[in-house]
């Protein structure tokens, strides 16, 4: 998928979550800072080492992503979408991406995490 070159967080965020979709971590990377923050239920990371690790994680359990809405301005994009994953069936996500200088510096993601800490408690350790 093409997007405009322009650095707007916009365009940014339209590549990073069609990223997420197909599962190219390594588009994600190019996209993100190198001490970029991602704040989540599971807490927050720096670094593209610990980011990389975090969509690496997300990606095995993706089975299907459908991106619903992306939104942004001249410093912010937001990101919705519906994600079905291994461990649960249907999730919806929004993403507050904080872009500077055409690069993800930070992500807050949201998401109710109930169902996937549910998931986590049924789950024998091998």
């Amino acid at each position: 998928m093409t997007y405009s070159t322009d650095n707007k967080p916009q365009a940014v965020a339209h590549l990073y979550v069609h990223a997420m979709a197909s599962k190219d971590v390594d588009t994600i990377m190019s996209v993100s800072s190198k001490h970029v923050v991602c704040t989540s239920p599971l807490g927050q990371i720096t670094g593209q080492d610990k980011f990389r690790g975090f969509q690496e994680g997300f990606a095995r359990m993706i089975v299907n992503l459908t991106v619903l809405a992306v939104y942004g301005d001249d410093k912010h994009a937001v990101v919705i979408y519906d994600v079905e994953t291994h461990p649960v069936p249907h999730a919806l996500v929004a993403e507050y991406l904080t872009v500077v200088d055409g690069k993800i510096a930070a992500t807050d993601v949201i998401y109710d995490a109930t169902p996937f800490a549910t998931y986590a408690a049924r789950v024998q350790p091998h």
